[in-house]
């Protein structure tokens, strides 16, 4: 599990998973998203802006990225 500290309120969808390392741009980021392979919260996410706020959970491609205050 990747642990993603908040630097901020909140960290948007798109921009964790670049963070994780999970994607490679924010393109990538886009087109997985979209194609409905990211879920926060064990619910399929398909918003790249979606606002992830400390104790929100990712799950992408078997990876797990867990906002932290």
């Amino acid at each position: 599990m990747v642990k993603i500290k908040l630097r901020d309120e909140f960290i948007k969808l798109g921009q964790a998973l670049k963070a994780a390392n999970l994607v490679e741009s924010g393109v990538d980021a886009k087109n997985v998203i979209q194609e409905g392979l990211v879920s926060v919260n064990s619910e399929i996410e398909l918003r790249r802006g979606r606002k992830l706020f400390c104790g929100d959970i990712v799950d992408f491609n078997g990876e797990q990225i867990k906002i932290e205050d």
